[in-house]
């Protein structure tokens, strides 16, 4: 595993949903905060995005728009002031199509109706944010990445893939489109650290030797880690390493790997019903009880009571 993957999968729970909508005219549709993460893309025509708390956002055909943090948010036609954003529509009667739709325009009117159409695809990561990673926490509460000639193609190849399932339906689409939103989602956090000039975590993920050691922690957090083992495998000396690594991440390597090796103990106490001596084996704890100290000295609460309060969305 990567740290990006990892990061996710701690925390993503249920699966993902989506709507592709289609709007004209006159509109304005409201989503309230949500526990959890949206995205917006523009697959035709043009619109505006009004983060609560912050500034209108013009969004044009081929922009994606993440919102990891769940902000809410107006998306409408047109910047709108206060009094349209209060009258705005919640997204979910909007979407679905039980709203009456809008008077057919005059006939001089259709042209610039038909001109003002816009195609969107609309969606929902469900995620359980008590243990999210920093690199997630450090997203910013809306990352915008436009349309442009050879940016992220990867990501362009996920929304075309992406909008194909939904146009066609093909037999196996309830396992394709979910998989495709997960990558979506990947796609979109890695156009940011790719695009990022000031995130302290892309900074740790593009200098070689934090890199190489998180690649490490993360592809085997089992392992009995020393930091000269760590330091070993990123090729550099251990007062090196340690000095990179703390300011990069904010924290030691060590400090680090225990707090993975927990939340990672939280994410499969959450998702599966393995006894809590596989949990410990496969986080690297010797023993159910030195897991349960551990956990309960960093979250406050056992393992087994972690597990009895969590209920996982479906």
């Amino acid at each position: 595993m990567d740290v990006v993957s990892d990061a996710i999968s701690a925390v993503r729970v249920g699966r993902p949903s989506s709507d592709r909508v289609r709007v004209g005219g006159r509109w304005c549709a409201r989503l309230a905060p949500y526990e959890g993460a949206g995205f917006h893309i523009v697959l035709r025509g043009d619109c505006w995005l009004l983060p609560d708390g912050g500034e209108p956002v013009a969004l044009g055909a081929g922009d994606a728009v993440l919102l990891p943090h769940g902000t809410g948010h107006v998306i409408a036609d047109a910047p709108a002031d206060a009094e349209t954003v209060a009258r705005a529509v919640p997204f979910d009667r909007w979407a679905d199509g039980s709203l009456p739709r809008p008077p057919r325009p005059a006939p001089r009117a259709r042209e610039t109706e038909t001109a003002r159409e816009v195609e969107m695809l609309c969606g929902k990561y469900r995620l359980d944010r008590r243990h999210t990673h920093p690199l997630l926490a450090e997203l910013p509460p809306l990352v915008h990445l436009p349309a442009r000639d050879g940016a992220h193609p990867e990501l362009r190849a996920a929304i075309g893939l992406l909008e194909g399932e939904l146009d066609e339906r093909r037999p196996g689409a309830s396992l394709a489109l979910p998989s495709l939103l997960d990558l979506l989602f990947v796609y979109m956090i890695r156009s940011w650290t790719a695009e990022s000039a000031t995130g302290t975590w892309p900074a740790a993920l593009g200098d070689p030797a934090t890199a190489a050691a998180l690649r490490a922690l993360h592809s085997d957090p089992a392992a009995p880690w020393t930091i000269d083992r760590l330091a070993a495998e990123a090729g550099v000396s251990r007062p090196t390493l340690a000095r990179r690594f703390t300011t990069l991440v904010g924290r030691p390597p060590m400090a680090y790997l225990t707090w993975w090796r927990l939340t990672r103990a939280a994410a499969l106490l959450r998702s599966t019903e393995a006894p809590l001596a596989t949990v410990a084996r496969h986080v690297g704890y010797a023993s159910p009880y030195a897991l349960s100290h551990a956990f309960r000295r960093e979250f406050g609460t056992t393992p087994g009571r972690y597990r009895d309060a969590t209920v996982t969305p479906g």
